[in-house]
């Protein structure tokens, strides 16, 4: 695995190519996006979509967790994809149980406030945004006004789109600007929206288990 480490706001992080933040000095794990029971509510409406991503994103939180010493995992928004995602609460409770040591915050997003707040016995703070960790603001927007702090968010499933003339790819990125930080969708049934960066924003692209830097945008849009 290679981690990219960038200084944001004055702190180091590393973007990590589970398409997760982590905070040494605070030993804080931020996921955007993860979206639990997202395929279990298709598939509740007909549509013939996998099983098993629940199962997939918790292996890749347990990936994580296993290799960097998480004591706050913080969820930036959308942990429950609709009301039927509740179904899944039993294989959550477990997860939670192997990681009952870590404090965890859930920062609630626009699924969340449909869904409902997840089952009190997994013992997530459930807070609106921001929620304030100095200096960061941890958002499930990214748009929040200038002296939020810098904003840490998800919510749009940032793409990046690679060509070389010829072929093209589309890759989850990071991208990192001077008031805010947007992160990949984490969950493993998200998709993802090509994002145009701003100028002197630097953009991350995951590809396989490693972040690589695309460079700082030097055009405005």
């Amino acid at each position: 695995m290679s981690v990219q480490g960038v200084d944001i706001a004055g702190e180091r992080v590393l973007l990590l190519p589970h398409k997760a933040l982590y905070w040494p000095r605070e030993r804080l794990l931020a996921v955007a996006d993860i979206h639990f029971g997202k395929a279990a509510a298709f598939r509740a409406q007909g549509v013939p979509v996998p099983h098993g991503t629940t199962m997939e994103n918790l292996a890749a939180l347990d990936a994580i967790m296993a290799e960097m010493a998480v004591a706050h995992l913080v969820f930036l928004g959308d942990f429950l994809h609709a009301q039927a995602a509740h179904a899944a609460t039993g294989a959550l409770l477990a997860w939670r149980a192997r990681h009952q040591y870590v404090r965890m915050t859930l920062v609630r997003g626009n699924h969340d406030r449909h869904a409902g707040d997840p089952a009190a016995l997994l013992s997530l703070d459930v807070v609106d945004e921001p929620y304030h960790v100095a200096p960061f603001a941890f958002c499930h927007h990214p748009d929040f006004p200038a002296g939020t702090g810098h904003v840490v968010a998800g919510h749009v499933h940032p793409v990046y789109r690679l060509s070389d003339g010829r072929d093209a790819l589309r890759l989850p990125c990071f991208i990192a600007g001077a008031q805010r930080t947007i992160l990949p969708a984490f969950g493993a049934f998200t998709g993802g929206h090509a994002l145009q960066p701003m100028q002197g924003d630097r953009v991350f692209v995951v590809a396989g288990d490693a972040v690589f830097s695309v460079g700082k945008i030097t055009t405005s849009t």
